[in-house]
């Protein structure tokens, strides 16, 4: 029976008020009967554009909702297991309102779309806290039996390495992890807070790879502690797969950037995530817009002596790309948003920053792209108050230690074909943010599989 409601089922969360004085996870999860009573919604539709067009990884999604419906949720996880290594990740940071959800027909005529990553979230959790034992020893006796002599040296240790590693590890070839940060998961650990992502969700992915036989070294950065020639030379392996991501943050290049108090978002985040360290502030502003901005506004929201925070945006609302749910939600938090506002300096006393010099902006008439541009409305300079600056307006990727390999030219990324993910150098591939620049955590795992999959083709034959 379908439930024809138009209104999803709603997600129990933590109140706004109590949630941005700790670091818990905001949203709690469906119960069974909200999981089934959401996934009856759906319309079990022929041409399923929520699969087809809508993820990028072609998670088989009408076929474990139809699980979920029939209170087989093991079932249902193990359907979305075929084509996702993370299913409990990409159910909470995924943007599904672009992607699976976005393509829903339910979404359609006014109605919401199914909730499909909640009911994906719901499923994976499900699996972990009743079958996680008993899967592990089952995978590791299947898999150490099937180990090739082959090996794959895979660098870095975000959803594209991981989603590659699990790959070539199901299909037998010997791999080994190397990821810079004494912590494993790349972006996943560092850059995405806890209340969005708990850590043990990803430590328990990493504890799936350990129990597949990967072997881990971290604390091992590409250029310094190794190089290319040497993976594919003395250390033996056949192939390489870079996957260290994208972490070089882009400045503001304004006056007073280089004071005490101007962070990158990424080195906030880190700091806040991995060693629980928020900064004594007062007033923050973060400037930028997209879901790097969110996270950092949200974490900035939760520190204790905090008495204002503000998101800095050049363009409005209509053009903002951050997670609209995400947006929400820190708005509830006491985020405040200043749209169509512009910085222009760092005000500093002492060396430390005390301000950020603003304007205030208009949208051009679109040009020939059809996009508007922002532009500064004379004589509306104002300082807005702010010991804490946080720049998240993007970021690029290091790779310095790519001996060999193609990069682009503007911003340093690796050349890759899109859909082997072989780069310049036979036997080096590359996926994920390293190759496209900051994308979603389903998109980089869509490229760690495509190049698991190459690269097998390509053990073969080398």
């Amino acid at each position: 029976m379908i439930n024809m409601s138009k209104v999803q089922t709603r997600m129990p969360m933590q109140d706004p008020k109590v949630r941005n004085q700790n670091f818990e996870e905001v949203a709690l999860g469906y119960s069974p009967e909200q999981a089934i009573r959401e996934a009856m919604r759906c319309l079990k539709c022929r041409k399923h554009p929520c699969m087809t067009s809508g993820c990028p990884v072609h998670n088989h999604i009408p076929e474990f909702i139809a699980k979920i419906t029939e209170g087989d949720f093991e079932a249902a996880y193990q359907v979305l297991t075929k084509t996702t290594s993370l299913p409990a990740v990409c159910g909470r940071v995924c943007p599904q309102y672009l992607q699976c959800e976005g393509n829903c027909v339910r979404g359609k005529n006014g109605g919401r779309p199914v909730a499909i990553g909640a009911l994906e979230r719901f499923v994976a959790d499900w699996h972990r806290q009743h079958a996680e034992a008993a899967e592990e020893t089952t995978i590791e006796a299947k898999n150490q039996d099937a180990l090739s002599d082959k090996s794959v040296a895979v660098i870095g240790s975000g959803p594209a390495s991981l989603a590659c590693a699990g790959d070539l590890l199901d299909q037998g070839v010997k791999v080994t992890i190397f990821e810079k940060e004494n912590v494993l998961g790349g972006v996943l650990t560092y850059g995405i807070p806890q209340f969005r992502l708990p850590k043990e969700i990803v430590e328990n992915e990493i504890a799936g790879l350990k129990a597949k036989g990967v072997k881990l070294e971290p604390g091992k950065t590409l250029g310094k502690d190794f190089t290319l020639d040497e993976l594919l030379g003395a250390k033996g392996f056949s192939a390489v797969f870079v996957g260290n991501g994208a972490g070089k943050p882009m400045r503001l290049g304004i006056p007073g950037q280089e004071a005490e108090g101007v962070q990158s978002a990424a080195e906030f985040l880190a700091k806040a995530n991995l060693e629980k360290v928020l900064p004594p502030a007062k007033n923050i502003a973060i400037v930028g817009g997209g879901n790097v901005a969110m996270d950092a506004c949200r974490c900035a929201v939760r520190i204790p002596t905090a008495e204002k925070v503000s998101i800095v945006y050049r363009r409005s609302a209509a053009e903002m790309p951050a997670d609209p749910g995400e947006l929400q939600e820190a708005m509830e938090e006491g985020v405040e948003v200043l749209y169509l506002t512009g910085p222009l300096a760092v005000e500093c006393a002492g060396g430390k920053a005390t301000g950020l010099k603003c304007q205030r902006m208009e949208l051009s008439e679109p040009d020939e792209s059809g996009r508007r541009k922002p532009v500064p409305v004379p004589g509306s300079e104002f300082v807005l108050p702010a010991d804490l600056i946080i720049e998240a307006i993007g970021s690029g990727s290091e790779n310095d230690g790519v001996d060999g390999v193609a990069l682009s030219e503007r911003k340093g990324l690796i050349i890759a074909d899109p859909e082997t993910c072989q780069s310049s150098r036979p036997g080096v591939f590359a996926g994920g943010d390293t190759v496209t620049g900051p994308k979603t955590v389903i998109s980089a795992m869509g490229a760690g599989k495509k190049a698991a999959k190459a690269i097998a083709e390509y053990l073969l034959t080398n």
